[in-house]
């Protein structure tokens, strides 16, 4: 989300400051402990080069653009958008924030949460699968519930042409989230490719556990094609420790 000045928004939200304020569509300055993550938030906070130029920016210039926020039953706010805000508020010493207050059902926070962060550059797989999955889920729970019969697209349809990216691709990512954590992590690494990684996403998860065993037992991993014919096999109901390990010594062989 670029920044801006606050001016942009004086003719649609009313700044206010002071204690928590029930007040929708209006911006407000909150202190951060009343701030809390958006639940399930899938995108890395990350205390880098370019935080360090963020908190620069807010030293110099306060924070430009408001996060975007909810109520929360249970007191505070939750952040829908604008947790790196907060963080970058945090290390400049900063004690509060300006947010915007939404009326948002947990649907239209999470297509706001996702949509303001996945089209930056920097994300790893493991982001963009989960902010891809928890968006698609949202999308088809709205679709559901609407009343509107001209609506023909499937709801990856939508979010390819919203994404830019091509349904398979997202399907693809969206996959990634049925591997096991360790695996993930590999092809955060990329050590293991994005598609070798829905590929292998196929299989068990008992399947997947042996399978890094053996990554971890001869320090290499699978191809496109070693995680096809994996996929095959696990299909097939023959992943057994020999057929895994034949395949996987290939893997070395090729390497």
């Amino acid at each position: 989300m670029p920044e801006q000045t606050l001016t942009m928004y004086d003719s649609l939200f009313s700044l206010h400051t002071g204690p928590q304020l029930a007040v929708e569509n209006q911006i407000i300055r909150v202190p951060l402990q009343e701030l809390h993550p958006f639940h399930d938030h899938p995108f890395h906070v990350k205390d880098d080069a370019d935080m360090e130029a963020t908190v620069d920016s807010i030293k110099r210039k306060g924070v430009l653009v408001p996060g975007i926020v909810r109520i929360r039953p249970a007191g505070g706010y939750e952040l829908v958008a604008g947790h790196r805000r907060k963080r970058g508020s945090e290390l400049a010493g900063k004690t509060d924030m300006p947010v915007i207050v939404m009326d948002l059902d947990d649907d239209d926070a999470t297509i706001i949460m996702v949509d303001t962060n996945i089209q930056r550059t920097d994300l790893l797989p493991s982001e963009k699968a989960y902010a891809y999955k928890m968006r698609l889920d949202a999308m088809k729970r709205k679709a559901g519930r609407s009343k509107d019969n001209q609506i023909h697209k499937r709801s990856d349809q939508i979010l390819a042409e919203l994404s830019g990216e091509s349904r398979n691709t997202i399907q693809r990512y969206i996959r990634l989230t049925e591997l096991i954590p360790e695996l993930l992590d590999l092809v955060d690494a990329k050590k293991i490719q994005m598609i070798a990684g829905s590929d292998i996403s196929y299989l068990q998860k008992s399947e997947q556990t042996r399978l890094l065993i053996l990554i971890k037992e001869h320090s290499i991993y699978p191809n496109g094609e070693q995680a096809v014919r994996l996929k095959e096999y696990s299909r097939q109901g023959q992943v057994s420790d020999s057929v895994m390990r034949s395949v996987m010594l290939q893997a070395e062989k090729v390497s």
